[in-house]
């Protein structure tokens, strides 16, 4: 994984874990320790705060507005990356912009849900 970072100057990260189930397995685990990457201390029931949660919501829009869905994996692939690159640097950078906000919300409201 850092190689692929290094090529764009970055491997020094903090990987946000919103304590999904697939983000606790063993091997998830032994990966990250591996790449010495660290977990980000995150809220529990807290997916609004994880801006790629958003990001998967607009792509599962966009799939579900198609006129015939994917049938097979490469297909369901193809249209992924088709609406990835179609996906609005505006959104993107509403959403990274937002984060702050959404953390305070977060803070006042002690962890409880927040209407984002």
């Amino acid at each position: 994984m850092c190689v692929f970072l290094e090529a764009l100057w970055v491997c020094s990260f903090f990987f946000m874990d919103d304590n999904a189930p697939c983000h606790r397995t063993v091997a998830a685990k032994q990966l990250l320790e591996s790449e010495d990457i660290e977990r980000m201390d995150w809220p529990a029931r807290s997916p609004d705060l994880n801006p790629m949660e958003h990001v998967w919501d607009f792509l599962g829009r966009r799939l579900a507005a198609r006129t015939l869905p994917p049938v097979t994996i490469r297909e369901l692939r193809l249209e992924l990356q088709d609406e990835w690159a179609a996906m609005p640097q505006q959104l993107i950078d509403t959403l990274i912009l937002s984060r702050g906000r959404r953390c305070e919300t977060c803070l006042a409201v002690r962890g409880d849900h927040i209407p984002y």
